[in-house]
């Protein structure tokens, strides 16, 4: 099913790249063109590159012109505005890579970014550490025995229980200010997440174990 984008944004470069051929739309923000086109990234397969260029002029490559996308409103993100083109094309899955790193109020944006959109767009973030991503109110992860795995209330959740984690949670309760369950790790294959209220921020690192 090739029903997905990937979309590169201005935060840290990846040290690689997924199989493009697994995704219908590639794209990125007007930053990340600078690090796609260092990184011997295949240009032509962009679908288009978006933002208010005020990190890229846009016209430096004539032969991606009509890729190029306007996007000047200043009221929201480079990152916003991609998703919305993206969600007018009819793509609801979008993987992120340059999300963190870099400026960290970016990093805290484009997670505020993400979370408006979660009920209209499945956002997944990957960087070097970790894919981090919303999970509804019953979720289950698969394939991550000996994981890290963090749980972060954005900005609380009430009355969640987890299993498969190596320090479980039963009727539990996160909240930014108090409580959050960051640094666990996955002792099964499959780890099961339940909530009533809030909202949830998963982070699945790599190997912990």
């Amino acid at each position: 099913m090739k029903d997905k984008a990937l979309l590169f944004i201005n935060g840290d470069a990846p040290k690689s790249f997924p199989g493009i051929e697994e995704y219908s739309l590639i794209a990125c923000t007007d930053g990340a063109f600078h690090y796609l086109r260092n990184l011997n990234f295949p240009l032509e397969k962009l679908d288009f590159i978006s933002g208010d260029f005020d990190s890229h002029s846009g016209k430096d490559e004539d032969i991606y012109d009509e890729k190029f996308i306007y996007t000047p409103d200043q009221d929201k993100t480079d990152f916003q505005k991609a998703l919305e083109i993206i969600l007018e094309k009819g793509i609801q899955r979008v993987d992120v890579l340059g999300g963190s790193g870099g400026e960290q109020d970016h990093f805290l944006g484009n997670l505020t970014v993400a979370f408006g959109c979660k009920d209209q767009l499945d956002i997944k973030f990957y960087d070097e550490f970790s894919e981090y991503y919303f999970v509804p109110k019953s979720f289950t992860l698969h394939n991550v025995k000996g994981k890290m795995i963090s749980l972060y209330p954005f900005p609380s959740v009430e009355n969640i229980t987890t299993k498969g984690l190596n320090w479980p949670l039963t009727n539990g309760y996160l909240n930014i200010t108090s409580r959050i369950g960051t640094r666990n790790f996955a002792i099964e294959d499959e780890v099961s997440i339940e909530y009533e209220k809030g909202d949830l921020l998963v982070f699945i690192g790599k190997n912990y174990l």
